[in-house]
């Protein structure tokens, strides 16, 4: 998908529109600033005249909202953080589209035993506040994790997880995930 196309779908996420109107006003939004920064950063040439901007604004933004986010992160389009502050994201994660991550969120690592690496999160998921998601697990499609959640296991597409049980749902997002261009 192009640059610009995924611009689009996380404006959309964060107004409803997607016309320069819509993107003046985001561009407010410290959630989609950041997004904004990063994606252009990440398809931005080292060679190019405005990388240093854009690395100083990444650093910045990092900084004041509190997101750990390294580039190395592959994201889908749409990604909506509607929240700051102390998002952190492992760097071998992978992120799916038209996902919401809530404030405190953890999506880490581990080191050592049969869930090793990071996780891989699937398309129109919706993690809570304060969740924190661990290892080598796998978070399928429509997935809502509720807000302080320890998620070490693989949770199934169409599901709830809350108080450590999952609960299939066919709607498990419906309500919490808006806006989502329907090319997506």
């Amino acid at each position: 998908m192009i640059l610009t196309n995924i611009l689009k779908a996380d404006l959309y996420r964060y107004s409803g529109g997607i016309d320069f109107i819509s993107f003046l006003k985001m561009m407010r939004t410290p959630g989609f600033r950041f997004t904004f920064i990063f994606r252009k950063l990440k398809t931005t040439s080292f060679f190019n005249p405005f990388w240093i901007v854009l690395k100083f604004l990444y650093s910045k933004y990092s900084f004041k909202y509190g997101y750990q986010i390294p580039l190395s992160v592959k994201i889908g389009s749409g990604l909506m953080l509607p929240h700051f502050e102390g998002i952190v994201i492992n760097s071998k994660t992978v992120i799916g589209s038209n996902c919401n991550i809530l404030q405190g969120v953890t999506l880490g690592n581990t080191k050592r035993g049969k869930k090793m690496g990071a996780p891989t999160i699937g398309d129109k998921v919706y993690i809570g506040s304060n969740a924190v998601v661990v290892g080598g697990v796998f978070i399928g499609d429509n997935v809502l994790i509720a807000p302080n959640s320890f998620v070490n296991i693989n949770i199934p597409s169409n599901s709830i997880f809350v108080s450590g049980k999952i609960i299939n749902k066919d709607d498990a997002t419906e309500g919490y995930l808006l806006n989502i261009l329907s090319s997506n």
